[in-house]
């Protein structure tokens, strides 16, 4: 196989031994590919080059980074998160990568101080109730005393263990169950906003099946949510939280970035990567007794250059991934394709905290639909981890945008941030300009997994089994958090492994 610089690539093995550019020409040499560098990319890389020591690896990555979504920068002696600003514990992929890079000293857990969340209600921020767990409610005392449900809420709320299991099978959406099992108004009031800010989606869409299951498997086990809260199993953790599980959230003690630096380092050790290369084309190789395609692409400089590979690991979007599939599994790419996807922003903006009127005494605030205003969300960066931010200075994140206001997205950044100002200066009465503004734009990044993702989930695996030497990485078929992620890349290069390896024995 020839790169774009006329050479073979490098095995795994003589690149993690010698710590240079190892040049080799054995027929029985496998060569696998990797296309797409945020972080399921990269792992999925890095995983290939454990298990498939005498391999080659190739890596291609469209953007001039590395890292996806996620990306840390200091700004003064603020060090602010344009992405992900930290990853869920109980989900074990994200300490075991930290485990592998050697980072496991680094990692930072959230602040106990300010472990809590607000939800604005009417106009006024006010704590989650006590307990919640994004749908199913901790208590009946914790709705009854929250001031954000009327007295007729609550009491549709607390009549949920009354409500009969639904009968019939197949999928729900999120706002269908919500409605069904604890009141419109619980809905409207918390559990759209509380799920709406992981998904940034339409809850009416949002299948519970693919993003919430432990729910339905409540109501499936114990009949109730509220006695599926309370039974011994449920756990501790969960029934402490308020709000979002923030006692089960970590971060680095760098930024975020120090995880993806020290990955993509590792992966630079073990695989030739190329940035700023996009992938056009796959094309199946003809004649071969294996499956084995031809890779492509073209480098930042317009280079167009072809990869002959033995399996291909698809670490992007599904549209993407969709388009890439036309040439060799039309099914895969025809179901790939019409998954949804929606776009946000985060406007990032420093503050004097004397300049704030409330005492942002929280890790965040999630806004509902109903309040109808410009923004979903805020986090309150500084609050989570101090570490981020000099004494008396905040680091607000606002989310714009999302599947329940695509419109936002055509504002350009100076619009957004003024926008976000406005919301500020209502909601928690920022007064003073902030220190700096900044926005980070997310294009269709967020898949949206409606009601029957799960079904075309099981569609796509079922053709894909057609280019076996063909897998799929990412958070397109499930999962949007990083463990979930990096679990993805994980899979998906020992998956593509196991078929190479049958496919073409050294």
């Amino acid at each position: 196989m020839r790169n774009a610089v006329g050479g073979s690539l490098p095995t795994a093995r003589n690149r993690l031994k010698r710590g240079i550019n190892v040049f080799v020409g054995e027929a029985a040499v496998k060569r696998l590919a990797v296309i797409g560098g945020g972080i399921s990319g990269l792992t999925a890389a890095l995983r290939l080059s454990e298990i498939a020591v005498d391999s080659e690896i190739l890596l291609l990555e469209a953007a001039p980074q590395l890292g996806g979504l996620v990306a840390s920068e200091s700004i003064g002696d603020c060090l602010i998160e344009r992405g992900a600003d930290s990853f869920i514990t109980n989900k074990p992929g994200g300490v075991q990568l930290c485990r592998k890079l050697g980072l496991e000293n680094d990692l930072i857990g959230t602040d106990d101080k300010n472990r809590r969340s607000l939800i604005l209600s009417r106009g006024r921020p006010i704590e989650t109730p006590e307990g919640l767990n994004l749908i199913a409610p901790g208590g009946a005392w914790s709705i009854l005393k929250t001031p954000i449900l009327s007295w007729r809420g609550k009491l549709r709320c607390l009549l949920e263990p009354l409500i009969p299991q639904r009968k019939e099978g197949g999928d729900e959406s999120l706002a269908s169950f919500t409605r069904r099992r604890l009141g419109k108004e619980m809905l409207d009031r918390i559990v759209q906003p509380m799920v709406g800010g992981i998904y940034t989606a339409d809850p009416e869409k949002l299948s519970l099946a693919a993003t919430l299951p432990r729910f339905l498997d409540m109501e499936r086990r114990y009949g109730s949510l509220f006695e599926g809260m309370q039974a011994a199993e449920t756990g501790a953790a969960e029934k402490a939280a308020s709000g979002a599980r923030y006692g089960l959230f970590a971060s680095l003690r760098h930024g975020m970035s120090q995880l993806i630096d020290a990955l993509a380092a590792r992966v630079r050790q073990v695989a030739r990567v190329h940035t700023s290369s996009r992938a056009t084309a796959i094309i199946p190789l003809p004649g071969e007794a294996a499956q084995r395609f031809q890779i492509h692409w073209t480098d930042g400089n317009g280079q167009q250059s072809q990869s002959d590979v033995d399996g291909i690991v698809l670490a992007t979007p599904a549209y993407l991934a969709g388009d890439l599939c036309r040439t060799v599994n039309p099914a895969a790419a025809e179901e790939l394709s019409a998954i949804e996807y929606a776009s946000s922003a985060i406007v990032i903006t420093g503050h004097d905290h004397a300049g704030i009127g409330h005492p942002l005494n929280a890790f965040g605030l999630v806004i509902p639909a109903v309040e109808k205003r410009e923004i979903l969300s805020v986090s309150f960066l500084h609050r989570k981890f101090p570490e981020r931010a000099p004494s008396g200075q905040a680091i607000l994140r606002t989310f714009i945008g999302g599947a329940m206001q695509p419109e936002k997205m055509a504002l350009s950044d100076g619009q957004l941030i003024e926008a976000t100002l406005r919301e500020l200066r209502s909601i928690f009465d920022v007064r003073s300009e902030p220190q700096f503004a900044l926005v980070a734009r997310y294009e269709r990044a967020m898949p949206q997994y409606h009601v029957g993702h799960m079904d075309r989930v099981q569609r796509i695996r079922t053709t894909l089994q057609l280019t076996p030497t063909i897998q799929i990485a990412g958070n397109t078929l499930g999962g949007v958090g990083l463990p979930d992620s990096i679990l993805s890349g994980e899979n998906a290069a020992e998956r593509i492994w196991d078929v190479a390896r049958a496919a073409r024995p050294g």
